[in-house]
C-alpha cells in the first residue's frame, strides 16, 4: 500500500484541474498552504486553491488535504464500529465550482483515500470519491455528456460499476426533507474495497481523471449565454438547496468538522449568493419549471442522446 503515490497524484490532479480552470476563466486561483502542528488531535497539511467574483467563476475551490488523526470520527465508523477509536490517515482532493452564468451548472467532485490503522493489525484502507452536477437551466445534451464521460471512465472496470454509481449517486445527493434531488446526479461510492487497493485507486484516478473532459464542454458551451435578473433570481435560489445538503447530509463536510479539520476549507464549498424564498414554486411552464419536471429526477442520462 504505497499511501505517498496516492498523495502524488492528488496534488498532481488538484494542479491540472485548477490550471485548466484558470485558462478557462481567466482568472488566478489563490493558493493557501497550511499545515497542522504535530501533536495535536489532528496533524496533517494540505493546500487551498480557491476563487472568488471571478469572471466564470463566483465563487471556486479545489483543496487538497492529508490529515492523520489519534481517532476516527463517527462519520467515518458508521458503517464500521470494529473500527471505533483507531488512528486514521486521510488524504483527498475536493472541488466546488459556483459559476458566475445560471446557465453554467455547478459542479462538485471528490476522490479520496482513508485508512484506519488499528493497533496490531493491518491498515484497513478504502476509497471513495465521484462527482455530481447541478444546474439551474436543464439542457438534455449536457446531462448525457456528463453521463457518458462518467460511463466511459469507468467501463474499463467492468459493465456494473457505472450502473452502481450512479445510483449511490442519485440516492445520496437527495434532500429527504425537500423530497428532490439536488441536480442531475453522476457517480457516487464510499467505503470501496473491491479488488484491494491498487484496484480502489485506479477506480479513483479514473473518477478524478474525467472530471476536466466531464465540465469543461459544458461550461464553454454555456459560459456566454445571455442572462438577466430573473435567471440570476433562480440560481441563487437554487443554490438554498445546495447549502441545505452539505450542511444536514454531507458526510465529506460531517467527518471535516467532526474531526476538527480547516473550518475555511471545508466551507469553501457554500456558493457566495444565496436567496431562500418561503413556500415557492415556478409557473408552470416555464424554464424554470421545467428544471423539476424534467431533470430533478433520475433518469438514464447516458442513454440517451442530445436533443
Amino acid at each position: 500500500m504505497d499511501f505517498s503515490a496516492v498523495r502524488q497524484y492528488l496534488l498532481g490532479l488538484q494542479d491540472r484541474i485548477v490550471a485548466a480552470l484558470e485558462a478557462e476563466g481567466g482568472d488566478t486561483f489563490a493558493t493557501d498552504a497550511w499545515a497542522r502542528e504535530p501533536g495535536g488531535p489532528l496533524e496533517g497539511d494540505g493546500r487551498s486553491r480557491l476563487i472568488e467574483n471571478g469572471t466564470l467563476l463566483e465563487r471556486g475551490g479545489c483543496n487538497f488535504s492529508h490529515v492523520r488523526g489519534r481517532t476516527m470520527p463517527p462519520s467515518a465508523t458508521a458503517h464500521r464500529p470494529e473500527l471505533a477509536g483507531a488512528p486514521f490517515e486521510a488524504m483527498g482532493v475536493s472541488l466546488v465550482f459556483h459559476p458566475r452564468n445560471p446557465y453554467v451548472p455547478t459542479v462538485h467532485m471528490n476522490v479520496r483515500m482513508f485508512a484506519a490503522l488499528p493497533a496490531g493489525r493491518e491498515p484497513v484502507v478504502w476509497f471513495g470519491g465521484g462527482m455530481d452536477l447541478t444546474p439551474y437551466y436543464g439542457f438534455e445534451e449536457d446531462a448525457a455528456h456528463f453521463h457518458r464521460v462518467n460511463r466511459d471512465a469507468l467501463a474499463p472496470f467492468g459493465d456494473t460499476l457505472y450502473p452502481r454509481f450512479k445510483q449511490w449517486c442519485d440516492d445520496y445527493f437527495f434532500l429527504k426533507h425537500r423530497n428532490e434531488p439536488r441536480g442531475i446526479g453522476g457517480v457516487f461510492f464510499d467505503d470501496f474495497t473491491d479488488g484491494g487497493f491498487d484496484n480502489g485507486f485506479a477506480v479513483t484516478r479514473a473518477v478524478g481523471d474525467a472530471l476536466l473532459g466531464a465540465y469543461l464542454p459544458i461550461v464553454q458551451r454555456r459560459k456566454a449565454m445571455p442572462h438577466g435578473e430573473r435567471e440570476r433570481d433562480f440560481q441563487t435560489y437554487r443554490r438554498g438547496r445546495y447549502v441545505e445538503f452539505n450542511l444536514v447530509f454531507d458526510r465529506g463536510t460531517l467527518f471535516g468538522l467532526q474531526s476538527g479539520g480547516r473550518t475555511e476549507s471545508i466551507l469553501m464549498s457554500m456558493p457566495p449568493v444565496v436567496t431562500w424564498r418561503y413556500n415557492w414554486a415556478p409557473e408552470p411552464g416555464t424554464p424554470e419549471a421545467r428544471l423539476y419536471s424534467d431533470f430533478l429526477r433520475p433518469r438514464p442520462w447516458a442513454d440517451e442522446g442530445s436533443r
